[in-house]
């Protein structure tokens, strides 16, 4: 049974995913490294693509502000885009800071010829303090590229120009210029709420239907956000072309950039509006111990997850070849699981320390709710199976597990971690043709990847906070849900 469930995007599906996405940007530079095309680059890697760049200005900045701009010949860039096209394959594109009508059009042209799978465009019109950076012809043509990508990420004060309105200080006010851009262009558009007043920082993608998939988030206190915008569309193009939904690449993108945030101050760099740590979840993953409690756990489990690998079921699963009856029948059952799942994610929720791990347990609960309901709607119908006695052992000994705030989230880890290492490594299987495509998905959504690793980053603290006793129950309530998780597959 999962443990964190992605809730279904209504948005179309993504494109055939890439395990490691070729990402080329299209923008300025920065020399401190903080905007445009270094950013752009440090997002891709962060986010697990391979990042390439065709430059269009250099730019002479710092963390205060743009001394000097150079725009070398348009047929250069030109050159550029047709030396990466020529011989790579592009998985997706971010377009930045284009100077003028001739460079959009351009880019455009070159869009045309190679038709990249993914375009994301960052409309770079607007400088922080208000100033207009295009002229009026350059504006026009960058309202007729928008038409022609996939998503289009303006912050406030560019949305405003795009739609020809006062700029929104209003976040309803904001959705519908939004709505107005997305229904104009025939795009999506990610609308970020980060220049409105408040502690909350709301985002949002904003599909051509008007459909609205909000994504809330708390305001970082921190002056260092250069580059967020950039960091923000690369990261989108990246993960989209990993195979998430938008709305699935906002959640994972926004929570990377909030991190990216909060650690933002400890880089030290410039005087001015510096830049956002990148590499933040690198860095915390490098100096985590590798004798974690976490991997302890896993390792100790190296031959459950074996006996998993050679199951029928798994098997028949990731060739497609897995009788739909059967299939039917441990949807059943893991629905009914998830009734009983969303209670005992909420007691860790009430248990948790911390707000934010109140938050984190809460979200899982509600995501579970939405997944047992989608199930029956989408796949059972009004099909009503009665717990298997494998099903009823494994919530009992959740519930049984909640006798302290440790070995609770110990018995929970499994239900996250043995679905993502699954879902990571049947994505291979994937195919438009296969049967169970969109359970594949769903498991090696890099949103639940996030998920489960925060969720292991949560056990290993309430590990260190234990004493001896306890964190012998907790690795043996971990190991016991490894093996109901055996015992589900086995007997379906």
């Amino acid at each position: 049974m999962s443990g964190f469930v992605a809730q279904p995007a209504t948005a179309t599906a993504p494109p055939r995913a890439q395990a490691i996405p070729r990402v080329l940007s299209i923008a300025g530079t920065d020399p401190t490294g903080g905007a445009g095309i270094q950013a752009d680059l440090k997002s891709i890697a962060a986010l697990g693509g391979y990042g390439m760049a065709a430059v269009t200005a250099l730019v002479a900045q710092n963390t205060r502000g743009v001394r000097q701009v150079h725009v070398p010949p348009t047929a250069f860039l030109v050159a550029q885009l047709d030396a990466v096209s020529d011989d790579v394959e592009i998985d997706a594109v971010k377009i930045g800071m284009l100077q003028s009508a001739e460079i959009i059009g351009a880019v455009r042209e070159w869009l045309d010829r190679v038709r990249p799978p993914i375009v994301v465009l960052d409309p770079v019109m607007v400088t922080t303090s208000g100033d207009r950076l295009l002229d009026p012809a350059a504006e026009d043509a960058l309202r007729a590229l928008a038409s022609e990508v996939d998503l289009i990420t303006p912050n406030l004060a560019e949305l405003a120009v795009l739609v020809r309105r006062p700029r929104a200080t209003a976040w309803e006010q904001a959705l519908a210029d939004a709505r107005a851009l997305a229904r104009a262009t025939g795009t999506a558009v990610l609308l970020k709420g980060g220049h409105l007043d408040g502690a909350d920082c709301p985002d949002a993608v904003v599909a051509t239907d008007g459909a609205v998939h909000e994504v809330g988030g708390i305001r970082v206190a921190t002056r260092n956000t250069h580059g967020t915008g950039c960091s923000l569309s690369s990261a989108m193009a990246t993960l989209r072309a990993g195979g998430a939904t938008w709305p699935d690449a906002l959640v994972r993108a926004k929570t990377w950039l909030t991190g990216a945030l909060a650690h933002a101050d400890a880089l030290g760099v410039g005087e001015g509006n510096g830049p956002v740590d990148h590499f933040h979840e690198q860095r915390v993953a490098a100096s985590r111990p590798v004798t974690s409690w976490s991997a302890r756990a896993w390792e100790a489990a190296a031959a459950v997850r074996a006996d998993v690998d050679a199951l029928d079921f798994v098997r028949r699963l990731a060739d497609g070849s897995l009788p739909r009856e059967t299939f039917l029948r441990y949807l059943a059952q893991d629905a009914l699981y998830l009734g009983e799942y969303s209670r005992v994610l909420a007691k860790a929720s009430a248990l948790a320390p911390s707000p934010e791990e109140q938050a984190f347990w809460a979200r899982a609960a509600e995501s579970s709710i939405v997944e047992e309901r989608r199930l029956h709607e989408s796949h059972l119908g009004k099909r009503s199976d009665a717990p298997a006695p494998q099903t009823l052992a494994y919530t009992n000994h959740l519930h049984a597990s909640a006798r302290s705030y440790g070995e609770l989230v110990a018995a929970l880890l499994p239900c996250f971690w043995l679905y993502t290492d699954l879902g990571v490594r049947l994505a291979t299987s994937r195919h438009d043709e296969h049967p169970y495509d969109e359970w594949l998905a769903m498991y090696g959504d890099p949103g639940f990847t996030a998920a489960t690793a925060r969720a292991a980053e949560i056990a290993d603290a309430a590990a260190r906070e234990a004493g001896p006793h306890e964190r012998t129950r907790m690795s043996a309530a971990f190991a016991r849900s490894m093996e109901h998780e055996r015992e589900f597959f086995a007997r379906v």
